[in-house]
C-alpha cells in the first residue's frame, strides 16, 4: 500500500481475534498487525469487544490456548481499543437467518461504511458467492462490501 493511501476500513470477526492473540505469527495476527501500524482501520463495537472478552476468557478456549492469560487479553483488547474506531450506533440493517449470530459483525460492517468483513466462518464466506440469495440482499445494501478470509484479504491489500 502506498505511503498517502488512505487506511482500509474492516471488521473482523471473533475468530480473527482469537486467533490473533493466540499466534500472532497467523494470517490473522498478521491482520492485526496491520491495525497496529494504521494500515488497516478496524471497527468495533462495544458488543464485539464484549464477544472478544467472553471468547478469549473461556476455560476450554484457555486450555487450548495457554498463552491467553488475564494479563494478554486485558493488554491485547487495550491495544485494540485504542487503535480501532468505537462505531456507538449499530442498528440492525441485515438480518442474516442462516446464523443470527454472525449478524453483530455484518452490521458493523454495515454502519461503519467497511470494505472488508474478514473472516473464516463459513456462513460469512458464504454470503459472498453470487449464486447466495442472502448474499445478494446483502450485496443491495452494501455492493462494496467484500467478505474474505484473512490470507485473501493479506493478498488484495498487497495490490493497494
Amino acid at each position: 500500500m502506498s505511503a498517502d493511501a488512505q487506511a482500509i476500513r474492516a471488521v473482523f470477526d471473533c475468530m480473527m481475534f482469537l486467533q490473533g492473540a493466540a499466534r500472532r505469527e497467523s494470517p490473522a495476527g498478521i491482520c492485526l498487525l496491520l491495525v497496529e501500524l494504521g494500515a488497516v482501520e478496524l471497527c468495533i463495537s462495544k458488543e464485539i469487544v464484549d464477544e472478544i472478552r467472553d471468547v478469549l476468557t473461556r476455560p476450554r478456549i484457555r486450555q487450548r490456548f495457554s498463552s491467553l492469560t488475564d494479563q494478554l487479553v486485558d493488554r491485547f483488547l487495550e491495544s485494540i481499543e485504542r487503535k480501532a474506531v468505537l462505531v456507538h450506533d449499530v442498528p440492525r440493517i441485515f438480518e442474516y437467518h442462516r446464523d443470527p449470530k454472525d449478524e453483530p459483525y455484518i452490521n458493523l460492517a454495515l454502519a461503519a461504511g467497511a470494505t472488508y468483513l474478514v473472516s473464516r466462518d463459513k456462513d460469512l464466506l458464504d454470503l459472498a458467492n453470487s449464486s447466495n440469495a442472502e448474499g445478494e440482499r446483502l450485496r443491495q445494501i452494501s455492493a462494496g462490501l467484500k467478505i474474505l478470509d484473512p490470507m485473501t484479504f493479506l493478498l488484495n491489500l498487497e495490490r493497494v
